[in-house]
């Protein structure tokens, strides 16, 4: 059965446009207008990593079995991915849950500003999984 990939489509796109809209103007903009626009990459950051594990975990029970996934840790369900060709890198994924984590509950600008680091990175790896997971979505 195929799955339904728009809203993590959507979300790598909303990233990787924030990400760029922000390497594009916040050298321009004042302090405020930058904070601003890394709180919206921050944002898009979570929605895209959340959406990338919730597909893990579908294409998992989907096409391994329907129980593969339920109860795992997130280092599991990351193993479990990449023993199916849909990530390379279980502790790259593992950085980006902490990161995620970290953005979600701690509220400084050192730590937005890790985390808006840790979410460029992420792109290209939430690309790669868009990728591996539309080849083997079937």
């Amino acid at each position: 059965m195929k799955l339904e990939l728009s809203s993590l489509t959507n979300a790598v796109d909303a990233l990787e446009k924030s990400i760029g809209a922000m390497e594009k103007f916040a050298a321009t903009l004042p302090a405020a207008a930058r904070e601003t626009m890394r709180s919206g990459v921050i944002q898009n950051f979570e929605v895209a990593y959340e959406q990338c594990w919730k597909m893990m975990k579908r294409w998992l029970e989907t096409n391994v079995s329907p129980t593969t996934a339920d109860g795992v840790t997130r280092r599991e369900l990351f193993r479990l991915a990449a023993e199916n060709l849909l990530i390379d890198d279980v502790n790259l994924w593992m950085e980006f849950h902490a990161a995620r984590n970290e953005g979600a509950h701690v509220y400084d600008r050192d730590t937005a500003v890790m985390v808006s680091g840790a979410a460029a990175e992420f792109l290209t790896a939430a690309k790669k999984f868009l990728v591996n997971l539309q080849a083997r979505n079937d």
